[in-house]
């Protein structure tokens, strides 16, 4: 009786042994497939900011592309087209200011830090636009003989301001609307 009592405490020990080790098997299965899976989300999250930090090079590299062509733009203009010139960027600086418009109002939808930052910014964006429309309104003024000195520097103003534009515009499109 006693063996028998014996026998079976052996039985039932070795049952639960065998019966465990699959569900300890299991657990560390799981275990691997959980830490596989951050594996690859942190795989999958690096390539996602290389694909960013891709794409915000290539519109830095179209905003400064677009910057030379406006300020050769500039210096193509000759003082019999100065009126064309005029007009042309009073537009370009109208649509700019409108822009300028919209981005505030987005960023004064923003809360904390961010907020803070998108509007100051957005107001040296603002201070080089006023700089740029005082060289656009001295060019308007120029004479045959101050035409060149007077477009150079408005042509450096403009260049200068396309480039806080864009930037500002990139830094908010990442900081308000990631």
């Amino acid at each position: 009786m006693r063996h028998a009592k014996l026998i079976i405490t052996i039985l039932i020990a070795l049952s639960l042994a065998v019966g465990c080790k699959p569900a300890a098997e299991k657990a560390a299965e799981e275990q691997q497939a959980s830490e596989a899976a951050v594996v690859q989300q942190q795989a999958n999250d690096a390539a996602v900011m290389r694909q960013q930090d891709e794409i915000a090079e290539a519109q830095l590299d179209d905003a400064k592309t677009e910057t030379k062509e406006a300020a050769q733009a500039v210096e193509d203009y000759s003082f019999a087209k100065k009126a064309d010139f005029i007009a042309a960027m009073k537009n370009e600086l109208a649509v700019m200011e409108q822009e300028l418009d919209r981005l505030s109002r987005k960023a004064d939808q923003s809360t904390g830090a961010a907020k803070a930052d998108a509007r100051q910014k957005l107001d040296e964006v603002r201070r080089q636009w006023i700089q740029t429309k005082k060289h656009l309104d001295q060019a308007e003024n120029a004479t045959e003989s101050t035409w060149d000195d007077v477009k150079g520097g408005f042509g450096k103003a403009y260049g200068d301001l396309k480039d806080s534009f864009q930037s500002t515009r990139q830094w908010l499109s990442d900081k308000i609307e990631p």
